[in-house]
């Protein structure tokens, strides 16, 4: 009777022991059996990275890669035939076949081939360009192709400091994403045509050769700039690029599926830079000196003046625009700059210097 009464406590340890040993070894494997099990956002990839991925792949197919063409002739048979220049970026405006791109990527070039995604080869026609914003827009007639645009969103809201992303083809890698930050605002570029292109996105987000004319994102995936320009010694990305603000785009594009051209509201006066700014700098004078107003002009009735000549000789000065709207005016780029901001309809409101006065001027613009 003693001896049977230790089995049921032997049993008791063993099973104890058992459970221990189990529970010990359950909590080193269980996260190594978990970890197989992962789902690839569990554990693999922060939110953060989550959402560039989704916002990538969501957008990628709306981004195309553009090979520019040009003519050449066979020296011996005199056969023309067509050959790559270069390359670029761009993206779907609309869901009519408009792709936004650079100007500066089809300089010179006689032909448009986009690769889509899939690797889809389609040539484009050319339907308008603005030289002066570095813009261009082609569309592709093809009904079978997905044409589905990115959604636009509003430059005037983005700060410095927030995500951006850029989708691009630098060197003919298609479909390449980089990320950066916003870096500054209202950076001043110039245009092929020498006209400044104001209120540009700097970033740091990589452009290289090849990326000009893809879109600019924001964390959320819509449209805030179209990249443009790079500054680089070497060429390539150096931290420092730049990107023709949504605003600019919205107020562009549409003119150009239109008529083919951009046309900003006018005053119609006349400039000429070289000469003004030599003559303005001795009478110690910044603006825009008016060299000529065109009759009939917005200009015209609102009573400026421009330059003339002295029945005996010398000239006698046009008005000087001083300021527009209270914003100073270096030069003739800087008031064109402000008129691009306004409408047609729009009455500014200037200060010139006329005689050796200040004059407040009405001009409403056309």
């Amino acid at each position: 009777m003693r001896h049977n009464r230790w089995i049921p406590s032997a049993l008791i340890l063993s099973l104890a022991t058992g459970l221990l040993l189990g529970s010990w070894w359950s909590s080193l494997a269980g996260p190594a059996i978990a970890q197989e099990n992962a789902t690839p956002d569990q554990g693999y990839l922060t939110s953060d990275e989550q959402r560039t991925i989704e916002v990538f792949e969501r957008s990628r197919e709306a981004v195309v890669f553009i090979n520019t063409l040009g003519r050449r002739r066979d020296i011996f048979s005199r056969r023309v035939f067509e050959v790559r220049e270069g390359s670029g970026s761009g993206f779907f405006w609309d869901n009519q076949g408009h792709i936004v791109t650079n100007y500066h990527v089809l300089h010179n070039a006689t032909g448009a081939e986009i690769i889509l995604d899939d690797q889809t080869r389609v040539r484009a026609q050319l339907v308008g360009v603005s030289r002066s914003h570095d813009l261009a827009v082609l569309k592709i007639d093809d009904p079978d192709i997905n044409r589905e645009a990115l959604p636009h969103g509003d430059s005037a809201r983005i700060r410095v400091g927030q995500t951006v992303l850029a989708i691009g083809n630098p060197f003919g890698l298609d479909h390449t994403l980089t990320r950066g930050v916003v870096s500054a605002l209202n950076r001043e570029i110039k245009a092929l045509n020498g006209r400044t292109i104001g209120g540009v996105i700097q970033t740091d987000a990589a452009v290289n050769p090849g990326s000009s004319g893809g879109p600019l994102l924001d964390s959320s995936g819509r449209v805030i700039g179209v990249n443009t320009a790079i500054l680089s010694p070497a060429g390539t990305s150096a931290g420092i690029a730049f990107a023709v603000p949504m605003a600019t785009v919205q107020r562009v594009v549409p003119q150009l599926i239109e008529s083919g051209n951009y046309t900003p509201p006018r005053m119609g006066v006349r400039f000429h830079d070289p000469t003004s700014q030599a003559t303005l700098s001795r009478l110690g004078l910044q603006g825009a000196l008016i060299i000529e107003v065109e009759p009939g002009s917005p200009a015209e009735k609102a009573g400026l003046r421009g330059t003339t000549r002295k029945f005996l000789g010398g000239i006698n000065l046009g008005d000087v625009i001083l300021a527009v709207d209270g914003q100073s005016v270096r030069d003739s780029n800087d008031l064109l700059q402000i008129l691009e901001t306004k409408a047609p309809g729009d009455t500014i409101h200037l200060t010139i210097w006329r005689n050796e006065t200040r004059i407040a001027v009405e001009v409403t613009l056309k």
